[in-house]
């Protein structure tokens, strides 16, 4: 990362890398052609500022980046970009590379958020979750002839914070829509020959499908969700675990289960403060603890207020046109904005080993309290809950990087605006 430039260098930068990645990745990439009116990292670019910027208005946008970016582009121009499948197409190459960029860069800085579980060294964990625009009338009309909100479905790499965009949907049904998102992803990422060795998925119990699970396993994909209430299964055997290891702590059974003659591991977990049982379902290898898959499942629950980052504070509260191909490139330009935040946000942490981010020391302290309140009862907070978490993108970051991108401010500042805001850890 070269914090000499301006922020906005950085990234047409990061953008200019993206793209020759992109396009060596494909022999013929369809999506490669030159547009005189505008190019096509001026089109992220001005997608990026628009996600990162503070007005909600297509025209109010244009305006600003005339006035303020110095940047002019005509308004037609402008919206037919939106709609273009070879814009959408393009974004969609770049965006694949972009992300990988990103994982690189917080990983070189040790951005790690699994490394407490050195048994999932070789997977890819991933959860999902969908978010449904307010404004249901700047989508198309379905077959119905009724208008829905559109939907964006995104995954979150646990290891790091990243979002990665799954798909859009305009059919008015929310519920359950990740499902078969989900399917169709994994089932794409099967067909690609540099695919992750090892994938896991990290979901709620409406994905439970034990025969596809099974299946799933040939391409080394793996889950892990809650146990459905009215889940059929027959006790197979018990699996042996260490009671003594610290990542199993409140773990009551770890076994193996049948459902049609289709096996998978039933993880057992009763919390050491609440007494609340939970009953989580997987189909990992069972050599990995039982623990860590009970974590997991916490760390999907616990990210929630992170993904909500991409509705409150990146415009997804309104749709940039009816088009579906607008509404992919709105996806994908507002993961891209955010996972940029993210590396800013995350790299900052790591600047002081003795100082922390502000809200990582107000979850600590809760966390000390509630371990007080337990103590008295006889109980206790499971220790691992102290571990560090993924946390929503602070509204002071999104705020400097606005501010950057307004007056033309460079990397370095943005970054020492974003470490002056640390504190310490006592």
């Amino acid at each position: 990362m070269n914090e000499n430039r301006t922020l906005n260098d950085h990234i047409i930068a990061h953008c200019n890398a993206s793209m020759e990645i992109a396009l060596s990745a494909e022999r013929h990439p369809s999506w490669a052609r030159s547009c005189p009116e505008m190019s096509d990292i001026d089109f992220i670019n001005f997608g990026l500022l628009r996600c990162v910027g503070q007005v909600d208005s297509g025209r109010h946008f244009l305006q600003t980046a005339d006035d303020i970016y110095d940047k002019p582009l005509p308004l037609s121009t402008y919206f037919n970009s939106l709609k273009s499948p070879r814009r959408m197409g393009m974004l969609e190459a770049l965006d694949k590379q972009s992300y990988k960029l990103h994982c690189s860069t917080l990983a070189l800085h040790g951005i790690d958020y699994l490394q407490p579980f050195p048994e999932l060294n070789e997977y890819t964990v991933e959860a999902a979750d969908g978010h449904f625009i307010d404004h249901a009338c700047h989508t198309e009309k379905g077959t119905n002839g009724k208008v829905y909100s559109a939907g964006f479905i995104y995954s979150m790499n646990l290891r790091n914070g990243l979002l990665k965009s799954l798909c859009c949907v305009t059919n008015g049904t929310k519920r359950n829509q990740e499902i078969p998102a989900l399917r169709d992803y994994i089932e794409k990422q099967n067909r690609e020959t540099n695919k992750p060795e090892k994938n896991l998925y990290v979901y709620d119990k409406a994905v439970t499908d034990y025969t596809w699970w099974n299946h799933q396993k040939r391409y080394e994909n793996y889950m892990i969700s809650v146990l459905k209430e009215n889940s059929a299964a027959t006790f197979f055997e018990s699996i042996p675990f260490d009671n003594q290891n610290e990542t199993n702590v409140g773990i009551e059974g770890y076994s193996i289960y049948e459902n049609e003659g289709i096996k998978f591991s039933l993880v057992e977990y009763r919390d050491p403060e609440t007494q609340t049982l939970h009953r989580f379902v997987t189909t990992l290898p069972t050599a990995i603890n039982p623990g860590t898959i009970a974590m997991l499942y916490y760390k999907r629950w616990t990210i929630e207020k992170a993904f909500n980052n991409s509705k409150s504070n990146l415009k997804e509260k309104k749709a940039w046109s009816p088009d579906i191909n607008a509404l992919k490139n709105q996806m994908r330009l507002t993961s891209m904005s955010y996972n940029l935040m993210r590396v800013f946000e995350e790299i900052s942490k790591k600047h002081d080993p003795e100082r922390i981010h502000p809200s990582d020391k107000k979850y600590t302290n809760a966390l000390e309290k509630r371990n007080q309140v337990a103590k008295k009862k006889g109980a206790f907070v499971n220790p691992l809950f102290f571990q560090s978490r993924i946390v929503r993108i602070s509204s002071y970051t999104i705020r400097a990087v606005q501010n950057a991108i307004m007056t033309g401010k460079s990397l370095v500042w943005v970054m020492a605006a974003l470490v002056a805001r640390l504190v310490s850890r006592v």
